[in-house]
């Protein structure tokens, strides 16, 4: 956390004084001019100097067990803006454990930037919570955002910023399941991932009756600064629209825009190597991507036994994110997750990104406490030191049935689940890939069972069956299923899609398959 040793401007009583029949706010240790480009040039003027990382909180803070940090926690009651008749609150977190270095969090009114006190009685803890030293300055771990949704009552939560340059939102039916950052640096790479931070977060005052909030936060690492603008509406579908500027100190070779983090351990495609009494353990079940040449791309998430990388080559690329597709509770029956609720994201580029690539890390991974799934576009080009760089970009916490779904072509079937297994005869691998149901395929004849008149395209480059088309009586749509033989290799590529007269009426399905 960046110190100041003197503080600008009016003193937190003068700053109270004039507001206290409007909220209970917590209090302001100082003010300074805030405006549109402040943030900017906060993080380019950081840029120009050697990264120092920020203090920690002190040790008994950061000695924390899981039990004692849990023993304390916010008082919603002395929420910001909780006594104003306002539509959102918002929530603050105590830093320590997991969060050794705080942030500072400020609340922007009438364009000055008022800095947030730490405070401990805006917390309420158990009576054998620890005693901690308390320092005003010290910061907090994060923030949390809750809205007052229409026919409520209370305010509930829909977005929250917390640890390096994560934050998580969720529609208005949702519960939390997928993460997104801000930038994400060397994923995947040899010689390990660097990990940025947000380091302030100024947070606008709303006023009465917007359906936004907006909120700014300064990101540094050692390899690059960044200005980061949210404006967030939350509702039905949780909607970001998310304005980044990177000053990189170094020149970025392998830099993640809009980078998406969740967790996928198994599904019907790996079920075997996990014994547990659920079907299926993921927050995401599968990237989608709509490329710039118009082509809907689905790709099945995998937990692999070794770190696989996926690479799709783009040029401004209309749409990619982390869908969950499966939707049905008896999906995974789990009474407690609600993995069924869990939001799909969805990123849409504002502008033209030019050449690059989607790029899919799958991290092994033995247990659901994990997220071992990173999606994000990587530019063709590095980042050059000394630069500015933006980058705009919509974020969608959905889901695909809702009236608020991502964009998408509406004129191919999606992919609704993808089933893997030896054949019949165990001499080789079975794929079964359920489509949705699609107003073409549905009006096509059928013979002795099998669905006649579309072409079946399947690209592997090893042995494989003619694919097989058949009617899902559960689903409405139709199955393809077809056979391949891996041989002696130990990865195989695999890509299908349906066509009628020539035209395509599903999404391309994309899966590599890995010895296990």
């Amino acid at each position: 956390m960046r110190r100041r040793s003197v503080l600008t401007g009016v003193s937190a009583l003068a700053l109270m004084g004039p507001v206290a029949a409007r909220a209970a706010m917590p209090r302001f240790i100082e003010t300074t001019p805030f405006g549109p480009d402040t943030v900017r040039q906060m993080a380019e003027d950081l840029s120009k100097s050697d990264y120092v990382p920020r203090d920690e909180v002190p040790a008994e803070w950061r000695d924390l067990t899981y039990d004692e940090y849990r023993k304390i926690w916010f008082d919603t009651r002395n929420a910001v803006w909780s006594e104003v008749d306002l539509p959102f609150e918002m929530d603050l977190f105590h830093p320590g454990l997991y969060f050794p270095r705080a942030v500072e969090i400020d609340v922007v009114r009438a364009g000055t930037s008022n800095r947030l006190a730490f405070d401990f009685d805006l917390f309420d803890k158990t009576d054998d919570a620890p005693d901690l030293p308390v320092n005003e300055t010290m910061g907090y771990s994060g923030l949390r955002l809750r809205h007052q949704f229409e026919g409520d009552s209370n305010h509930r939560e829909f977005a929250v910023f917390q640890g390096a340059s994560y934050f998580r939102a969720i529609g208005a039916e949702q519960s939390y399941g997928l993460s997104a950052r801000g930038l994400a640096l060397r994923t995947g790479d040899p010689d390990g991932e660097e990990f940025p931070d947000f380091i302030q977060f100024w947070v606008q005052e709303p006023a009465p009756g917007d359906p936004d909030i907006v909120v700014h936060a300064l990101m540094d690492s050692p390899s690059s600064t960044g200005a980061f603008r949210f404006r967030i509406t939350p509702g039905t579908a949780c909607e970001m629209h998310v304005d980044c500027t990177l000053y990189p100190r170094v020149d970025l070779d392998h830099a993640g825009i809009a980078p998406l983090t969740s967790m996928f351990l198994y599904d019907q495609t790996n079920r075997p190597r996990f014994p547990d009494f659920r079907p299926a353990i993921h927050d995401s079940d599968g990237l989608l991507v709509w490329n710039g040449a118009g082509e809907m791309l689905w790709r099945p998430l995998a937990n692999p036994v070794a770190l696989q990388v996926s690479s799709f080559v783009d040029e401004n690329p209309r749409g990619f994110g982390l869908m969950q597709r499966a939707r049905k509770l008896s999906d995974f029956a789990d009474l407690e997750a609600h993995y069924h609720e869990r939001p799909s994201l969805w990123i849409e580029p504002e502008g033209d990104w030019g050449q690059g690539v989607v790029r899919l890390v799958e991290i092994p991974s033995d247990q659901e406490i994990y997220d071992n799934i990173v999606a994000y576009w990587r530019p063709k080009d590095p980042l050059a030191a000394g630069q500015e760089h933006r980058f705009a970009y919509r974020m969608l916490w959905s889901d695909e049935r809702t009236r608020v779904a991502p964009p998408r072509r509406t004129n191919v079937a999606r992919v609704l689940n993808t089933h893997m297994g030896l054949s019949f005869n165990r001499d080789a691998w079975l794929v079964a890939i359920d489509f949705d149901a699609h107003p073409v395929l549905d009006a096509l004849t059928e013979l002795y069972g099998a669905i006649n008149g579309a072409t079946v395209f399947i690209g592997a480059r090893v042995d494989t069956t003619p694919g097989v088309l058949q009617r899902n009586p559960e689903t409405g749509g139709t199955r393809l299923a077809f056979q391949f033989d891996p041989g002696d290799q130990d990865a195989v590529e695999l890509r299908a899609q349906i066509f009628v007269d020539g035209a395509a009426v599903t999404e391309v399905w994309l899966y590599r398959w890995t010895r296990s």
